[in-house]
């Protein structure tokens, strides 16, 4: 019996800056994941993932991504994409330098 599909979301990183990136559902990319598309279909999710794999000059290594549908969008399934979601792991720059109380 197949397994269910899991929803996914497009994401890679950006190629000037190495940002992680989502893709939107109005086909452009965002670096907040509550702004990405979450993709319930396989067949859907293939098609995405090809378009993301022809902007080479603006994304590198696109993949999808499991998520859980939730209130607020899509929320990460394994530790990996939680951990690429806040960002750098040493705080002095990127997304955690926002967060109130990381700084030293």
């Amino acid at each position: 019996m197949p397994r269910e599909f899991t929803p996914k979301v497009v994401t890679a990183s950006d190629l000037l800056e190495g940002d992680v990136i989502y893709q939107t559902a109005q086909d452009g990319w965002s670096r907040d994941l509550a702004e990405a598309e979450i993709i319930t279909d396989e067949a859907h999710a293939q098609l995405r993932l090809l378009d993301a794999e022809r902007q080479a000059n603006r994304i590198v290594g696109a993949y999808l991504a499991d998520m859980a549908p939730a209130e607020n969008g899509p929320q990460p399934i394994h530790f990996r994409e939680e951990f690429r979601r806040t960002g750098p792991s040493n705080y002095p720059h990127g997304k955690q330098e926002a967060q109130v109380g990381l700084r030293g």
